[in-house]
């Protein structure tokens, strides 16, 4: 049975306090033996992948410091317990089952009486063959005209993560002749986004996908209403254009305005759900179900790679144990995400969410108070966009940002020119390259305004090419990466109590039941 107990606690903590500053990476990473680092530095993943640290602040010592951390904070056997069905939601009295929507880990996993793995391959196979019928024309709109455009209806975790995973793959899909439905997707409450998306697609040929777990999120129904408003004006019956992913129980799974309806529930919280019927439904309408099929295996074998008990060879164990040392004994407050994959454009976004609001506590497992840091700020943009944009700052600001970078020798298009001597691939791999090597080892100058101090640590993520397995294993490593570190940190990283308060507020102001300064401010915005 696993002992759950504060980061402070644990003696190995403290032995890694004691090795703060030690590596200087402008001497690591400096002559043949910063190649021989590199080399040496690095972890394989699922999918082809490989996780590359040589150019993080960590030696021999501080990995043998991180390895007895892992090993004094249980962390191979908390992932076992949660994967077995144990309760690890404790603020919510909830079981964590995302892992099962892609395999099955440990053995049979039993809630609500019913064998949860085979109600999620269950609820997956239904929407791929609501999927496969779309697609072969046996569900049409009214005048008898296949559907061309899928619209996802969601917030937070319904919208993130499907939104980044189908911008992720639909090059490739394009590319290898699986684009099916192009996708869009509606998640502000603002009205402005969704008159945007509704202005730019065609209603009449056009399937909304409305995902909500309790059927009663406010800016989903209010964008349903807006959906639906805008249906019947061009004369359309909105009950032949959408379909619902919800729970069981939920007042939309058992309603006649919907096509179909695919369940999911209370065991998966939104932020870990692109791998269930939240992310499956939009993206096997797009690419088809087969498609979604090797994103799942990506991820399943990352699962399995983060159940390996040595820290060492188990990257997404690593790369949240690196994360620890720089948040709690280097002191470093955030972390910039950045993909040199304009495929990956979301997927910042979406780690944000994840991260943030899994580690975003300040209380620990059983509602006490933590005396150390805990989440640290993520951001990030693709590269080289943010070059030219934020970089500034993590070059010479005097916040030391710790940085991860995800790259692939091949784009996703197949086509290329040659420019002065080299392709554009080429040239964005050279420029995460030099970027690695700059933020690391910095440069002197007479001139201050051009003196890069360095010593800005990174690691980065290397494939081939961003496939369906590849993003599936990149997905499940983030996700497997922020689990760990609730671990360490001895945090309930499944659920979300801090975006509640603000929901409960603009009821009351809705409502007109205000005073003081919250009636002030709903004043001043003409509500």
């Amino acid at each position: 049975m696993a002992e759950w107990k504060n980061l402070d606690k644990l003696s190995a903590y403290a032995r890694l306090q004691a090795l703060k500053g030690r590596v200087k990476l402008q001497e690591a990473l400096s002559g043949e033996a910063g190649a021989e680092r590199v080399a040496a530095y690095r972890v394989p993943m699922a999918a082809g992948l490989t996780y590359h640290y040589a150019a993080k602040q960590v030696d021999g010592e501080v990995l043998s410091a991180l390895a007895a951390l892992a090993d004094e904070a249980q962390l191979a056997d908390k992932f076992a317990a949660l994967y077995g069905g144990e309760m690890i939601n404790t603020g919510e009295k909830r079981l964590v089952l995302h892992h099962l929507t892609r395999g099955q880990l440990g053995g049979a996993v039993v809630a609500d009486g019913e064998d949860k793995r085979a109600f999620y391959v269950e609820q997956q196979r239904k929407a791929a063959d609501f999927a496969r019928r779309v697609h072969a024309g046996e569900i049409l709109n009214e005048k008898g005209e296949a559907f061309t455009t899928v619209v996802q209806i969601g917030i937070g975790g319904s919208d993130l993560g499907p939104r980044a995973m189908y911008l992720a793959l639909e090059n490739w899909a394009k590319r290898n002749n699986t684009f099916r439905m192009a996708a869009r997707f509606i998640s502000n409450v603002d009205p402005d986004d969704a008159a945007s998306v509704l202005a730019d697609i065609d209603l009449s040929r056009s399937l909304f996908v409305l995902v909500s777990k309790s059927g009663t999120t406010l800016e989903t129904l209010t964008n349903e209403s807006f959906v639906k408003n805008a249906l019947r004006s061009a004369g359309l019956d909105p009950a032949r254009h959408m379909a619902a992913v919800t729970s069981a129980t939920s007042p939309l799974a058992s309603s006649s305005d919907y096509l179909a309806a695919f369940f999911m529930d209370d065991y998966i919280g939104g932020r870990y759900s692109s791998t269930s019927c939240v992310g499956g439904a939009v993206l096997s309408l797009a690419f088809g179900p087969e498609v979604f099929e090797r994103f799942l295996e990506g991820a399943a074998a990352a699962d399995k790679a983060a159940a390996e008990p040595d820290p060492l060879k188990n990257a997404a164990m690593l790369d949240a144990l690196i994360g620890l040392y720089e948040r709690n004994v280097q002191g470093y407050p955030a972390t910039a995400v950045l993909p040199y994959s304009q495929a990956l454009s979301r997927f910042p976004a979406h780690l944000q969410q994840l991260d943030m609001e899994s580690n975003g506590k300040s209380v620990n497992r059983y509602g006490e108070p933590v005396s150390y840091v805990t989440g640290p700020v993520i951001f990030g943009e693709p590269g080289t966009n943010g070059q030219h944009s934020f970089y500034q700052l993590l070059h010479q600001g005097t916040d030391i940002v710790p940085l991860q970078f995800v790259g692939f020798r091949a784009s996703q298009a197949g086509v290329d020119v040659d420019i002065q001597g080299s392709t554009s691939q080429q040239k964005l791999c050279a420029n995460v390259a030099a970027q690695i090597m700059a933020f690391a080892c910095g440069k002197q100058d007479a001139n201050p305004n051009k003196s890069f101090a360095g010593g800005r640590p990174s690691s980065i993520i290397i494939g081939d090419q961003l496939t369906p397995e590849a993003l599936g294993a990149l997905l499940s490593h983030f996700e497997n990466k922020v689990m760990f570190q609730g671990f360490l940190w001895n945090l309930n990283s499944f659920d979300q109590e801090g975006v509640q308060l603000g929901k409960v507020l603009a009821k009351r102001v809705l409502a007109h039941e205000t005073d003081g300064a919250l009636k002030a401010f709903s004043d001043e915005l003409g509500i």
